[in-house]
């Protein structure tokens, strides 16, 4: 279990978001975004991998990096951090949700003016909501794209209608998703072959590039249930009618019946 280095600190090996305040020789000193009194230092070679020849060539004042913690240095108020450990991958998600947490922050004060919290009123709510939704953005996300899920768990107040309101005005989901299924019956000799071919023919509209992922499931005869996902709601109709479709057109041309219905 990964335990924490500094009292009130982030644990070893966690993913930290910093930024860069000095740039030394033998390394880089760092502020870290998330914790108060703490800062980080980055030694040359947990910069790069490979020899870094000049450290300026890799890290600069005021950049903000994602690393990860090593260790406490000796001084017991600091820590080691390395950055060449962190891929560009883990590298991206872990900044886009401190950006998304700071956005949330963001969207809590302009809350808390709107409905007369004081400060410590707002730390205690912002506190409430990240604890029941793993994170704050988590919370809004979840007001944005179901309402009732901020009462369902509890919470109440005249409050929750206004961030509701600014969650759907701010907040857009990472993907749309969309539900729904065929009945699809035909009498034809080949009818697993017919059914088979209009589900492939609903998952062909997939697409990798667009983000739209279609997949078609059965759920016995003659019920089938389809699962669309797409990244904003404009191509998720789009993928959900021309998938729709393409599925019933192939059944009804074998003679066959079908028809979609969206859950």
């Amino acid at each position: 279990m990964a335990k924490n280095l500094l009292e009130g600190g982030p644990s070893e090996g966690e993913l930290v978001v910093c930024t860069v305040k000095e740039v030394k020789l033998n390394g880089a000193y760092t502020t870290l975004d998330e914790f108060e009194n703490i800062d980080g230092f980055i030694f040359i070679g947990e910069i790069a991998s490979g020899w870094v020849k000049n450290i300026r060539g890799f890290v600069r004042e005021g950049q903000r990096l994602i690393c990860k913690v090593m260790r406490a240095r000796r001084d017991g108020r600091s820590l080691e951090l390395s950055l060449k450990s962190v891929s560009d991958e883990r590298r991206r998600d872990r900044l886009a949700l401190w950006k998304n947490e700071e956005r949330a922050k963001q969207l809590i004060k302009v809350l808390a003016e709107k409905v007369g919290w004081s400060d410590e009123e707002c730390k205690d709510i912002q506190e409430e909501l990240a604890e029941t939704f793993v994170t704050l953005y988590g919370a809004f996300e979840e007001a944005a794209t179901n309402p009732e899920s901020i009462t369902e768990v509890g919470f109440e107040g005249d409050w929750i209608k206004e961030l509701i309101k600014l969650a759907i005005e701010n907040i857009i989901p990472d993907f749309v998703e969309i539900r729904g299924k065929f009945i699809l019956e035909t009498d034809d000799p080949k009818g697993i072959e017919i059914i088979r071919a209009a589900l492939l023919a609903a998952e062909d509209f997939s697409d990798e590039e667009a983000e739209v992922d279609i997949t078609c499931h059965y759920d016995g005869a003659p019920s089938y249930r389809i699962e669309l996902k797409a990244p904003d709601f404009k191509s998720g109709e789009a993928a959900w009618q021309n998938a729709t479709k393409a599925c019933i057109d192939t059944v009804l041309a074998s003679g066959g019946s079908a028809e979609a219905e969206r859950e």
